[in-house]
């Protein structure tokens, strides 16, 4: 039993395809079956179901394929404990992040984090919190920058700031020029929201329900959209075909002359932004620096939760 069989098992069972898992792993396919074939034989168990166009994973395979990925991550983990020997900040940090906090946090974190900690490259994804939770279980990402709630998945969960949600409407629409919004008042509107996979578009719908039971009916159809991107809706409401929440990050610096951004009425709806990694990840300074890095970007609307809170141990 071989570290490289145990990878082959995980990526069969992640992508539920041979073909699509020896890709993923930078091998031949029949490279892959010959050897998780010859685990499958040493261990004297079936691990997948062979036949047609998708794989499933056998009970005893699960298990397996569980145990796999935790002795790949304690494996990593050697890796990591012998760097940090040297300099637990040398090397790179693999950061996952949400799609709705990317584009407005990691322009301003990437150079932050250059200038304390040079050494220190961040290898960066975007992907969707559910992804991103499954990847810091099996290991292949560090830490993830996402919003609350999170599942109940084991990990460290560091708060880094409040984000309060804005409404972005078109500068000709009748409430370009309101002080404020309130979230009862999005049901009469044609709202634009992100598909669905998006946590952002969950925690919208429960600003306005309403929109919900709209999604559910014909009616709805006609006045909810779905966009790939919260700047794909930008650029949708500022052609005029609706209106759409934002979270503050997403507010340009320089003014917009096609855009109003108009705050809501209290309680102003909110998310909390958190960092969150393995309990069992060896390099708790590289955490903490890139905490610092996060500290130090100047987000429009946001309030910081953890300028004054311990240093991690």
């Amino acid at each position: 039993m071989t570290l490289t069989e145990l990878k082959y098992i995980v990526a069969v069972a992640r992508e539920r395809h041979f073909g699509r898992a020896a890709d993923a792993c930078f091998v031949s396919q029949p490279t892959l079956s010959v050897a998780i074939r010859k685990l499958e034989e040493e261990l004297g168990v079936t691990l997948f179901e062979r036949g047609g166009n998708e794989i499933a994973v056998t009970p005893i395979g699960l298990r397996v394929v569980a145990q796999a990925q935790k002795v790949l991550e304690e494996a990593g983990n050697l890796k990591e404990i012998a760097r940090e020997g040297h300099d637990p900040l040398a090397g790179p940090l693999r950061v996952g992040i949400i799609y709705t906090i990317g584009p407005y946090l990691l322009p301003r974190l990437v150079p932050a984090q250059i200038e304390i900690t040079p050494q220190m490259p961040l290898i960066l994804q975007e992907n969707f919190t559910t992804r991103l939770i499954e990847l810091l279980r099996q290991g292949e990402i560090d830490c993830a920058i996402m919003a609350l709630p999170l599942p109940d998945a084991g990990l460290e969960v560091y708060p880094l700031y409040d984000e309060p949600f804005v409404i972005a409407v078109p500068r000709r629409h009748p409430w370009a020029k309101r002080k404020e919004i309130s979230a009862s008042e999005l049901k009469d509107e044609t709202m634009l929201l992100l598909g669905v996979g998006h946590c952002f578009r969950d925690q919208v719908l429960e600003v306005c329900p309403e929109l919900s039971r709209f999604s559910a009916s014909s009616e709805g159809i006609q006045r909810t959209f779905e966009g790939s991107s919260l700047e794909t809706i930008r650029h949708m409401v500022a052609a005029g075909i609706g209106i759409t929440v934002l979270p503050a990050s997403a507010i340009p610096g320089a003014p917009n002359d096609l855009l109003a951004y108009i705050p809501f009425k209290k309680p102003i709806p909110s998310r909390r932004v958190v960092l969150a990694w393995r309990k069992s990840f060896p390099r708790p300074a590289a955490i903490q620096a890139l905490i610092q890095a996060i500290e130090q970007c100047d987000l429009p609307g946001v309030s910081p939760m953890s300028y004054n809170q311990p240093v991690l141990s």
